[in-house]
C-alpha cells in the first residue's frame, strides 16, 4: 500500500521580483506597490513617485532619496499616532491651545500655558489643578493641554468627575476595582473635569481618593473645578478626606485660577444688546 504525505502550502505572500538590469516601470511600480503592502508602509507606496521625481529634480543621491522616504514614513506614522492617542484620550469634542483666546480672559498668562503645554509637568507626575467659574476657558485649556500632551507621546484619558466615581462604585459591586484603579493608573495624564460640581457621598469620595493615591508622583492628572479648594467641602463632606484629596492634588503641583468672569455670559449680553460678535472664546462651553 502506497501512502501519500499531504502537503500544506502557503499562499505566496512574497513581492514581485525585479528582474534584469533595467525592469520596465510598470514592474518598478509593482514591486514597490507589493512591497509596501507586505511591509505595512502605506506613506512609501502612496508617496515613492512624488518624493523620487523631487529627488530626480534637486540630484539626490540614491541614499538620501531612501532618507527623505523613510522619514515621510516616519511622519505619517507618527501623526497617525498622534491622531489616535487623542481619539483614544476620550475627549467630548474638539479643543486645541491654539483656539483659545487669551485677550478674552487676562486672568490667564499665556507664557503659563504654553510651558505646560511642552508636557515636563507630566513627565514629572505633577499635578494641574485648573479653578474658576463656569464659562472662563477651564473645560478648554484641560482639553486643549491633553490633547497637546497626546500629540507629544503620552497616553491621555478624559472623564468627567462624576461619570469616574459612577464607574468605580459599579466597579467596586462587581469587585473589578482593582483592575479598574489599574487601568486609570496606567494612563500618563488623566484629566478629570467637573469636579466640584455634585456632592459625593463618603463611599464616592474613598473611591476617588484612591485613584489619585495610585498615581501620586508617578502619573500626572489634571482637574478643573469651579469651586475653590475651600469650598470643596461641599463635594467632599468628610474634612479630613477633603484635606487629603487637596493635599494629594496640590503637593508640588501647577494651579492655574481662571478668574470669575464668564466669557459666555458677556458673549450672550453682547448678543443680545446687538454688541460684535465673534466666534473665537476661551474654550468655555462646558466650563
Amino acid at each position: 500500500m502506497t501512502t501519500t504525505s499531504a502537503r500544506t502550502t502557503h499562499p505566496d505572500t512574497s513581492a514581485p521580483r525585479v528582474t534584469g538590469r533595467q525592469p520596465s516601470e510598470q514592474a518598478i511600480d509593482a514591486a514597490i506597490d507589493s512591497a509596501s503592502r507586505l511591509l505595512r508602509l502605506p506613506t512609501m507606496r502612496d508617496r515613492y513617485a512624488e518624493i523620487a521625481e523631487a529627488a530626480g529634480r534637486e540630484q539626490l543621491s540614491y541614499r538620501a532619496f531612501l532618507a527623505e522616504l523613510l522619514l515621510a514614513e516616519c511622519d505619517d506614522r507618527n501623526a497617525r499616532r498622534a491622531v489616535r492617542r487623542v481619539h483614544e484620550a476620550g475627549f467630548p469634542r474638539t479643543k486645541t491651545l491654539d483656539d483659545f483666546d487669551f485677550n478674552a480672559n487676562t486672568a490667564i498668562n499665556p507664557a503659563t500655558i504654553n510651558t505646560l503645554a511642552g508636557c515636563g509637568w507630566i513627565s514629572k507626575g505633577q499635578s494641574l489643578c485648573l479653578i474658576g467659574d463656569s464659562g472662563t476657558g477651564k473645560s478648554h485649556l484641560l482639553i486643549g493641554l491633553g490633547t497637546a500632551a497626546a500629540h507629544q507621546g503620552h497616553r491621555v484619558r478624559y472623564v468627567l468627575a462624576a461619570k469616574l466615581v459612577n464607574e468605580l462604585v459599579e466597579a467596586n459591586d462587581e469587585r473589578q476595582l482593582s483592575r479598574t484603579i489599574a487601568r486609570y493608573g496606567r494612563v500618563d495624564l488623566l484629566c478629570i473635569d467637573e469636579l466640584g460640581y455634585m456632592e459625593l457621598d463618603r463611599r464616592g469620595a474613598e473611591l476617588l481618593f484612591q485613584v489619585l493615591t495610585e498615581r501620586e508622583e508617578q502619573n500626572a492628572v489634571a482637574i478643573a473645578s469651579n469651586d475653590s479648594f475651600s469650598g470643596w467641602t461641599k463635594t467632599f463632606t468628610d474634612p479630613r478626606l477633603c484635606a487629603a484629596i487637596v493635599d494629594r492634588l496640590t503637593f508640588g503641583g501647577n494651579i492655574i485660577e481662571t478668574g470669575t468672569s464668564s466669557y459666555r455670559l458677556a458673549h450672550a449680553r453682547a448678543q443680545r444688546s446687538g454688541g460684535a460678535k465673534t466666534d473665537r472664546h476661551p474654550g468655555a462651553r462646558s466650563g
